[in-house]
């Protein structure tokens, strides 16, 4: 699945399961986060689990710019 999409171009309901995967996604990095927070692996893992809560945030503010509900 593609993770990386444009939120300006999509509809209310469309965000809502965007929304739904990135956060998903989210969930199975947290629990997959790698132990050792010096390794190559962690920064990895981290750069990609900021980026998609970064993306997560975009798709909550498309939202609530479309004065549309979260839930």
């Amino acid at each position: 699945m593609d993770l990386y999409r444009d939120p300006s171009t999509m509809e209310p309901e469309e965000l809502r399961a965007y929304l739904a995967d990135v956060r998903e996604e989210l969930e199975a990095m947290d629990e997959d986060e790698p132990q050792d927070e010096t390794s190559e692996e962690f920064v990895a893992w981290a750069e990609e689990h900021e980026a998609l809560e970064d993306l997560a945030d975009e798709i909550v503010e498309r939202l609530e710019a479309l004065d549309e509900p979260l839930e």
